[in-house]
């Protein structure tokens, strides 16, 4: 028998016995989740902080058997987290939400930008409308600009993150009382996340607290600023008593440690000032002094809260890897429910079913409004300070620094009006 022959037989071996032996190997076929984030460049570290909380979560799900489908919809099925590394780019996220429909996958997550949300759902509407037999449900974790839920809004997307407005009126909240601050420093992010962040304080500032003086509103480029010691120098130079910020990531950490240099003393209301590096940069000089809006935060109060705090640590034990949000776990909740109770990973079944989640867990609860779907959950103000003091059980990333619950804002009063006029489709 020569070689060829050989071969021959053996490939028709191959193909005669395989199936036999996938069948009796069979493993239900994974949930595909398309992660679509800025894994490299100037804000990969969020980037890997979203990955390691998804990851989590969906971990979670599939040690307790996965999702739990009908027979005909191929059982009890796991998730798998699939990394789509947009580079922080508008047009590398439309590229990468290209390859994931490609691949075959109809759930995507992304956070980190809202101009990268805002390009996602065009082109996922008009996916949707093209090829209703591909179509993909987009979920949304931090993204905040206010539009995405308001004259943008989308069937096919949810968020489940407070927006900026919302974040603003928590803020708002503590500064209306805070009586020491005269004047105040807008600085942010030139994109419209920036935008809506100054747009809001200007209008929050006029109805609570019309006798504080805005004494600038500036802007500056996304992720391409290295030095932030001539803003600083301007925030000190102002005589501002307080700066507000949405900026986050490494625009974030760069500014309040170009502040402390600078020898700034005054208070910093940020929307994520609670991590990335920025108590450590900021150090003694922001005790009582940094104050944070989140929807949970570590030191929160009651005892599930901090065995989930707990749990999260000791599976991430690296002080760098401590930023754990409490929303994307509720996230990866209700896409489960919401598959579960429609009996189906079909996108519509399943988006028809998540725009009526309501998931709870560790004490943080939370309800899809259906009618732009905007996550409604309390949110936390808290305030800086040394690890040890009274409601500072733990510090963040081995900083020594936590953050004290000042103010608890109540789903309820966290909610805002919406002008959103959902287009739904057809069947």
């Amino acid at each position: 028998m020569n070689i060829f022959v050989r071969r021959v037989l053996k490939s028709l071996t191959v193909l005669l016995f395989a199936p036999v032996v996938l069948l009796a190997h069979a493993e239900p076929a994974p949930i595909r989740i398309a992660m679509i984030e800025g894994l490299s460049g100037p804000f990969a570290n969020t980037g890997e902080a979203v990955f390691r909380n998804l990851y989590w979560a969906i971990e979670r799900v599939n040690a307790r058997g996965g999702v739990k489908l009908p027979a005909a919809e191929g059982g009890s099925r796991p998730l798998l987290l699939e990394r789509y590394d947009s580079k922080g780019q508008n047009e590398e996220a439309l590229s990468t939400l290209r390859s994931a429909i490609d691949d075959g996958v109809q759930f995507v997550m992304q956070g980190n930008s809202s101009a990268t949300a805002a390009v996602l759902i065009d082109a996922i509407n008009k996916h949707n409308e093209r090829e209703p037999g591909k179509r993909v449900v987009y979920l949304n974790y931090a993204a905040v600009d206010p539009s995405l839920t308001n004259e943008k809004c989308s069937f096919w997307h949810f968020r489940f993150d407070a927006h900026a407005d919302m974040r603003m009126a928590a803020l708002m909240d503590v500064l209306k009382q805070d009586k020491s601050v005269k004047s105040v420093y807008l600085i942010g992010q030139d994109y419209s996340f920036g935008h809506a962040v100054a747009k809001e304080a200007r209008r929050q500032l006029s109805a609570l607290r019309p006798d504080v003086q805005i004494v600038a509103d500036e802007l500056h480029p996304v992720g391409r600023v290295k030095d932030f010691l001539p803003y600083a120098a301007k925030i000190k130079a102002s005589g501002a008593q307080a700066v507000i910020t949405g900026n986050w990531g490494n625009d974030l950490t760069l500014l309040v440690k170009a502040a402390k240099e600078v020898g700034f003393e005054g208070k910093f209301y940020t929307f994520y000032g609670n991590a990335l590096g920025a108590p450590a940069a900021i150090g003694d000089a922001g005790i009582g002094k940094v104050i944070a809006v989140a929807d949970w935060l570590p030191n929160a109060p009651g005892a599930p809260s901090e065995a989930f705090y707990q749990s999260f640590r000791q599976r991430f034990p690296k002080p760098a890897d401590d930023y754990v949000h409490m929303r994307m776990q509720l996230m990866v909740e209700s896409l489960v429910q919401a598959m579960e109770k429609a009996g189906s990973v079909q996108p519509l079944a399943v988006a028809t079913q998540l725009e009526k989640a309501s998931v709870s867990m560790f004490g943080q609860s939370g309800t899809m409004r259906a009618m732009d779907h905007q996550f409604q959950q309390q949110l936390r103000v808290g305030v800086m300070d040394r690890q040890g003091s009274e409601g500072v059980k733990f510090d963040v990333e081995g900083s020594g620094y936590g953050f004290r619950v000042i103010r608890t804002i109540s789903a309820a009063r966290a909610e805002l009006p919406s002008s959103c006029r959902m287009q739904r489709p057809a069947q």
